[in-house]
Formats: C-alpha cells, structure tokens, sequence
C-alpha cells in the first residue's frame, strides 16, 4: 500500500496517548495547527507542521484545505444486534408510561429477547451490519457489542457469533461483551436465582469455550441485578477471562458503581444516579465512568453528573448505549453534543471522552482513540470548520467529510 499524506490540515488532534485522561487533563487538547499527517500501511507513519513537511516524492498527496483531523470515535457501549426497533414503546412513553412499566407488562429488553429468539443469525448479522456500516460513516473507528437479547443459552451464543462474524468481518477493532444478565427471562420470572446459577454453570463456561467474549456486563438495576447478584456474576466470569463492566445506576442508586469499582470492572457505564460516596469510589479507582448521554435524554431521564465526575478525578469515556428501546442512535456526534449542552462539558472534554477514553473504555487504545505513530489511522477529515467546537456546536450534522480506516477512505 502506497504512502499517503494529507497536508494544509488546519488543526490535528494528537493528545498524549498513554493513559487515560483523568479530570481536568480532559480538557487540555494538544492541536498542531497547520499540519500534514502521513500513514503507510493502514498506520499512521509520521506526522508535523507544514514548516517542516517535505514531500518524499513518491507518495500521494491530498491537500485538506484547512480542514480539521482528528481520531475516530471509539464508542464502547451498544447493543447493535437486535431483530426489531421499539418505536411502540416511543409512543407509549409519551402517553406517560415508565420505562420500568413498560418492562413490567412484557416490553423492553424481554420484547427484543422475544423477538431475537425468532430471528435467524443471517438476518441479525445483515441488520447489525447495515447499522455499523452506517455509524462508521458517521466517524466511529472501535466499537464494543453486547449480547444480552437472547437470555437464553442458545440464543446469548447466537448473538455473540455474530459479533465474532463482525468482527472477522468489519475493518475496525470490535470488541465482544456477555451480557446474559440484562434482564430475568419470562420462563424463569418466579425463579430468579434458576437463572443465576445457568448464567454461572452453562452460559458463561459456553462462552469462554468458544473464545465469544471479551467483557462480561451486568445490568446491576432495581428489578434487574442486585450489587451482591452483579458480584457473584462478574467474579465468576473473571475466573474464565472475561474482563468486568457493569451497566450502573442509570435508574436509580443501584450499586452498581460500588459493585464495578470493587471488581475492577474496566468500566461502569450510565450513571445518571450518583452519589458522593460514589463519586469518591470512581476517583479512587481505575474504573472508568462511561456515560450514555443519548439513553437519558430518550427516556427523558436526569443527566450524568460529568461536571462533579471531573472536579472528583474521575476518568470519563462516553458511547451511544445504541439499541432500540432506550437510545435508538449510533451517531457519536450527536452524544459529543449532547454531553456539552446538557451535561456542561467543554468540546475537548467530550471529544477526549469519545476518543482516547472511549478506546481505554474497551482495551483498543494500542490501536485507536488517539493519532500517535505505529497506530491504526482511523481517523476523521473533518468538513470545512474553523475549529473542533464546531462538531458539538453543529447539532445533528455529520461534520466528517471523510471518515478514514486504516488509511483509507471509507
């Protein structure tokens, strides 16, 4: 593959890469202005000002005319394979319905699972497909897909071969995430520890033979997964390798933040409820907080408290949650937006948050989530912008114009 170079770059975004940025470092952007960055190989090789860029003679050249460069999204939380949307459940919130009574009459994560089950691993592999294609285009270069449709043996391993197919398939880093305990399934809703102890004993002993998951979640919730129950979940998974995340207090104060900090979960993701005791937790911890803008603004819910997680150190990534009950969109830009008009972040904070974090959120920060040389070059070629806080500023626009992976556009 022929080098490739793109010069007259306005501004290009390469923030120091080797940790996660924590409290205010997210905001300390590092921009070279008036810069060229070359890429050989589907990695990035080298880059500079223009003071200093002298041609090799045998590259191609594309001129980006004072447009921005700056990494893919790496967006570490969704549910990309489902077998039907839930716009249903849309109206119905809007004639006063809780996201929990709808749940409580057979809808939500049950609807989908009942759905899933029905649908054969070629339909739910060309839907997800359709729905990656489209969020990469978007500007997202690493994603992480949960399972947590099936709950059922069966089909919780459906769901994750997809996922393997997608990410043999797929040109950017995917990472894979066993969620059996999203919910109680209907035929064990009177026998809730009959269906701990076939996550515990069958489900994820199956998974880990087959090498499906990278990550075991828990939706640690009231009238989901207690903080003991989310526990002796994400223990017993760590035993067969699979890393802890916990999806917490998005609802209510669950736990879960307690449960994911004292496991050493990688992340604990929503936290639209958090306490200071909390706070404290995630600050003393490694455990990054992960936050899901687009779910609490769809269930009309209160925002994640990103300007109290930042005075506390806490180290913050943001993702979509995208799936088809709760947070129908895999649009990064839209969430970057979001957590600065509705959660008080500056544009470098979230565009760090959706980047370098978001890669540390999923173990892909070797490959992605910064430019730094010896890296993938996934990276976004902005449309024509004066500077990065246009990409919140323009609400519900794609501001790339040309999203590239692995050196090439996609």
């Amino acid at each position: 593959m022929k080098k490739s170079t793109i010069i007259n770059i306005r501004s290009l975004l390469v923030t120091d890469a080797s940790k996660p940025l924590r409290g205010k470092e997210l905001d300390k952007a590092q921009w070279i202005h008036d810069a060229w960055l070359s890429t050989e190989e589907g990695i990035i090789s080298d880059f500079g000002s223009m003071k200093e860029f002298s041609p090799s003679g045998d590259e191609s050249i594309t001129d980006a005319d004072g447009r921005l460069v700056l990494p893919c999204w790496c967006d570490s939380h969704t549910h990309l394979i489902f077998a039907a949307w839930r716009e249903q459940e849309f109206e119905d919130r809007i004639h006063g319905l809780t996201y929990e009574e709808i749940a409580q009459r057979g809808g939500g994560i049950l609807n989908s699972a009942e759905r899933l089950r029905k649908a054969t691993e070629g339909e739910l592999y060309e839907s997800a497909a359709l729905r990656l294609n489209e969020m990469i285009r978007l500007g997202t270069g690493a994603v992480e897909i949960k399972s947590g449709y099936g709950l059922t043996l069966e089909s919780e391993l459906k769901m994750l071969r997809i996922i393997r197919k997608i990410k043999e398939t797929f040109p950017i880093p995917v990472k894979a995430t066993f969620l059996g305990a999203h919910a109680v399934p209907a035929e064990f809703k009177n026998n809730k520890p009959g269906y701990l102890k076939l996550i515990k004993e069958q489900m994820i002993p199956a998974v880990a033979a087959e090498g499906l998951a990278d990550f075991c979640d828990v939706f640690c919730e009231r009238g989901y997964f207690t903080k003991d129950e989310t526990l002796e979940i994400l223990i017993h998974a760590a035993d067969y390798g699979m890393v802890p995340k916990v999806h917490a207090n998005q609802l209510s104060h669950s736990g879960g933040i307690e449960a994911g900090t004292s496991c050493n979960a990688i992340s604990v993701d929503h936290l639209e409820f958090t306490s200071d005791r909390d706070l404290q937790l995630l600050a003393e911890s490694e455990t990054i907080a992960t936050l899901l803008p687009a779910a609490a603004f769809f269930l009309n819910l209160q925002m994640p408290a990103a300007r109290k997680l930042i005075e506390h150190n806490a180290v913050i990534a943001a993702a979509t949650d995208f799936n088809p009950g709760s947070s129908p969109t895999g649009n990064m830009n839209l969430v970057v937006s979001m957590l600065c008009v509705k959660a008080g972040m500056t544009p470098s904070e979230a565009i760090h948050a959706a980047t370098l974090n978001g890669a540390f959120a999923m173990n892909v920060q070797t490959d992605c989530g910064s430019l730094a040389k010896g890296k993938r070059a996934n990276f976004i070629l902005t449309q024509p912008m004066e500077s990065a806080a246009f990409i919140p500023y323009s609400l519900g626009r794609n501001p790339a114009g040309s999203v590239f992976i692995n050196g090439q556009p996609y």
